[in-house]
């Protein structure tokens, strides 16, 4: 579909509750899931906990341009964690806080998702803020986002940038360049706002297709890559793919509590996204360009390939992502050093020392080697004497057949002449 100090801190009971969307929404809405409690894949490589003593997104509003957002999951229930935002899809002045099929509520939950006690998932920026905006019902199946309606996207990108957010995540996209979306995108972009999107799912051969808003100038876009860090086949190609992130079966939230697998390139913006969270938090002084900038130099390489087209830069690495240079101070200069003076007179006495020495040692080699000649002669010549001088002989064997003696062996016919 597309569309260690902390780790107690964070940690929240974990019960189910029932998410309750206004009254006449949500008529086909998905069921409560059960929970994941094993520690998901893309958390074992990207390893958040890593980064978190020095950020964990805290004081940055992350906007989730999406199908809503479950603030009742237990691991999203924090109050301030989930704003109430609003909803752009419905007529009238609703909030977005609901989700009917857990599309944004996955996306929020790998942005966001708090630690629960024996629940191995959560958050790439647990301190982080979501705000909700809500632009659909239900996320397409195929990766693209030609049922939302792009007048109802851009009033949502633009209220995410009138809110204050610092970075929107888009897990959609589609392949039609729509004036108003791109102007929405440019207009969030002035508000220094980074615009993180979906490169979408739609390949499915060699073609460069198409792909907005990720092809928008300045917006990230993000492909997906499995627990083997190859792309995932869907992944799209093409020169907007900036870099990549987890997105095959990763684990995220799921709406009235639970977990779910998801796969698509819709959840791979959200490993940026709350990367981005990270970066912002730890160096409030970038500017989004340099967010962007700082996010696509610490990729790590990616196991599948270097493609650009395919792959980006690389994979998103969370913890490069804040430390690398982390410190501005300049490495310090190391003192020159300072070789002691010469004693020529020590010197000159330990060359004599070493050149007496190497004589005694030859005039030893010399004594053993006349030793052992003047023992060799007096070895050999008595013997030589005793022949008169002729070459000694050694005797010939014996002429007898020698005759090959066959293995043990049981004959089931009668043994052959030689053997009886």
């Amino acid at each position: 579909m597309l569309l260690t100090v902390l780790a107690s801190t964070l940690a929240t009971p974990y019960d189910v509750a029932v998410a309750k969307p206004p009254p006449g929404l949500c008529t086909n809405a998905d069921a409560a899931l059960p929970v994941i409690r094993q520690l998901p894949w893309a958390q074992q490589i990207l390893d958040p906990a890593r980064v978190w003593p020095y950020s964990t997104g805290a004081g940055v509003l992350v906007a989730v341009v999406d199908s809503g957002v479950d603030s009742d999951h237990p691991q999203l229930r924090r109050p301030g964690k989930v704003a109430a935002g609003e909803d752009f899809f419905q007529v009238g002045r609703l909030r977005a806080n609901f989700d009917c099929d857990s599309h944004g509520t996955a996306v929020a939950g790998i942005i966001a998702a708090d630690a629960a006690a024996g629940i191995g998932f959560r958050g790439i920026a647990p301190q982080a803020r979501i705000l909700p905006v809500r632009v659909s019902e239900r996320g397409s199946t195929d990766g693209t986002a030609n049922e939302i309606d792009p007048l109802v996207l851009a009033q949502g990108i633009r209220y995410a940038a009138d809110q204050g957010a610092d970075v929107i995540n888009l897990s959609l996209a589609g392949a039609r360049d729509d004036k108003v979306v791109r102007q929405a995108v440019a207009y969030a972009q002035r508000k220094d706002v980074l615009v993180i999107a979906a490169v979408g799912n739609g390949q499915r051969d060699d073609t460069i297709r198409p792909s907005y808003p990720a092809a928008y100038p300045g917006v990230l876009g993000v492909g997906a890559t499995d627990i083997a860090g190859t792309r995932l086949q869907s992944s799209q190609i093409g020169p907007y793919v900036d870099l990549m992130a987890p997105g095959g079966s990763v684990v995220g939230a799921a709406r009235s509590g639970g977990h779910n697998y998801y796969s698509g390139t819709s959840f791979a913006v959200p490993f940026v996204a709350g990367t981005a969270a990270l970066v912002r938090a730890a160096w409030p002084n970038l500017t989004a360009p340099q967010v962007a900038q700082r996010l696509l130099a610490t990729t790590m390489p990616a196991r599948g390939g270097s493609s650009r087209a395919a792959y980006g830069v690389g994979i998103v690495d969370p913890y490069r992502a804040v430390t690398d240079g982390l410190t501005t101070k300049r490495p310090a200069v190391m003192p020159t050093m300072a070789h002691p003076p010469v004693d020529e007179v020590a010197a000159a006495r330990t060359a004599g020392e070493q050149r007496l020495m190497s004589r005694a040692w030859h005039g030893s080699g010399l004594v053993i080697a006349a030793a052992l000649l003047a023992l060799l002669v007096a070895l050999i010549v008595p013997q030589a004497v005793r022949r008169r001088w002729r070459p000694g002989r050694t005797p010939e064997p014996a002429t007898e057949p020698i005759r090959d003696e066959a293995p043990d062996q049981l004959f089931l016919l009668p043994p052959p002449p030689a053997e009886r």
